[in-house]
């Protein structure tokens, strides 16, 4: 049954072959024509040998052995041209006996056995020629000639059009990876962006937390419900990424902009004084939103988790056709260290649409993106 419903006859369509049912098939067609039809025209041939037991085998042989060109068509076309010399060869009658010949040559041609198959095609021109020449049938000679090269260039063409087909196959099928690729590398950013800033709000909020467990427990209430409140956040987070896993689709928060002052009072949650002076009228694209979003994200969780500051300001723009994002605290600055993943994420969204990223110690770090619209990346 797999045969007809199973992974097998897809893949066998896929590479341009039918499945082997309908290859049984055919040949049986084919064999009963062959049969049928030249036994048909030999009563037109009365000089011809009769048809007899060999005949017959050699009739059904030829399409038989087209069986063989989906594993070896090279080899499978030479015995078709083979067992149809040698039926000429006993003289038996004319007839469509060269439908397997033609067939064999044709498909092989196209399968890539080009050696194989010229090889065989001056074999049928030299029989032909040996048979017709001596009684000084020119004709004869030149029709087979030009027969066998019309078949052979048939299977060029089909050669080169499957070629052109298995490349553009290719060419799709390494977009694919491209895009799939790339909506997974987006989904570990989105991955690290989320869980880093959840966590690293959580973290600092514990702290602050155990602190007033010891200091002021009146206050110990509100600090849990800050931090009962990221992790709902965090949760709600990690359930999309959940679902963008099981849909395979880019993460794509929704209000991307309108979510920004959520990130400040979140930071500001932390004990760290943020402002924000955002003028962004109209709105740019969604895909630049995204961007401002996450790269306000990941600079306020970096700021929060490793800057050691006390103060932060969160600029937001429309500056001579770029957008720009502007964040700048008041802590240690990079002193001295390596980029770490947040900042290379930050730097390949940016990147993808355009933009450009730098970060400048200022008296702290200054996190600074422009973001060009009208770019072909922005719809992505």
């Amino acid at each position: 049954m797999q045969g007809w419903s199973g992974a097998r006859p897809r893949q066998a369509w896929a590479h341009g072959r039918a499945p082997w049912p309908i290859r049984v098939a055919a040949v049986v067609v084919l064999a009963l024509v062959q049969v049928l039809g030249t036994h048909g025209a030999a009563f037109r041939q009365p000089g011809a040998r009769p048809l007899d037991a060999l005949a017959v085998v050699l009739l059904v042989a030829g399409p038989a052995f087209l069986l063989g060109l989906a594993r070896r068509p090279g080899p499978a076309a030479a015995a078709v041209v083979a067992v149809t010399l040698v039926y000429f060869g006993l003289g038996y009658p004319w007839g469509p006996v060269l439908a397997s010949p033609a067939l064999a040559l044709a498909l092989a041609t196209a399968a890539g056995a080009r050696r194989w198959t010229w090889g065989a095609g001056l074999a049928v021109v030299a029989a032909a020629a040996a048979w017709t020449l001596p009684a000084g049938n020119w004709l004869g000679a030149g029709a087979a000639a030009a027969w066998t090269v019309v078949v052979l260039l048939l299977g060029e063409g089909l050669r080169v059009r499957r070629e052109r087909a298995a490349a553009r196959r290719r060419e799709w099928e390494s977009h694919r990876r491209e895009v799939r690729d790339q909506e997974r590398l987006e989904l570990a950013r989105d991955i690290h962006d989320i869980v880093a800033h959840s966590l690293s709000l959580i973290n600092v909020r514990a702290s602050v937390a155990l602190h007033l467990a010891e200091k002021n427990p009146g206050e110990l209430v509100p600090a849990l419900e800050a931090i009962k409140h990221t992790s709902h956040e965090a949760l709600g987070e990690v359930r999309e990424l959940l679902g963008v896993l099981r849909q395979d689709a880019p993460v794509t928060p929704e209000d991307p902009l309108g979510r920004i002052p959520g990130l400040i009072e979140d930071a500001r949650g932390t004990g760290l004084e943020v402002t924000l002076d955002a003028r962004l009228d109209p709105p740019p694209s969604s895909s630049i939103q995204r961007v401002v979003h996450r790269v306000v994200q990941e600079a306020l969780t970096n700021t929060v988790r490793h800057a050691g500051a006390h103060r932060a300001d969160v600029r937001i723009a429309r500056e001579g056709g770029r957008v720009v994002v502007d964040v700048h605290d008041d802590g240690t600055g990079l002193r001295g260290s390596l980029p770490g993943a947040g900042i290379t994420g930050m730097r390949e969204r940016v990147a993808s649409l355009g933009g450009t990223l730098t970060l400048t110690d200022r008296g702290g770090l200054q996190v600074h993106a422009e973001l060009p619209e009208g770019k072909t990346g922005e719809g992505r």
